[in-house]
């Protein structure tokens, strides 16, 4: 399991390269190349659920749907 802070490098580093638009993402002497941004996003997703999970806390995600119409 890794800790927090090396969960947060990667995520960081994800990051960084989805901001420069590059897809290949260098960390603690390990490469990693993704095929597309969209994947990218699947993996800071990812480092998102495992840093909540390790910090203890939850993700939240929720849709709600107003209408004016009686719908």
């Amino acid at each position: 399991m890794s800790t927090i802070a090396e969960l947060k490098s990667r995520r960081a580093a994800l990051a960084a390269q989805r901001a420069s638009g590059v897809a290949r993402v260098s960390y603690d002497g390990k490469t990693v190349e993704y095929r597309s941004l969209a994947e990218i996003d699947r993996a800071i997703e990812a480092l998102d659920r495992e840093i909540a999970a390790a910090e203890g806390r939850r993700i939240v995600r929720q849709v709600r749907v107003t209408t004016a119409k009686g719908l």
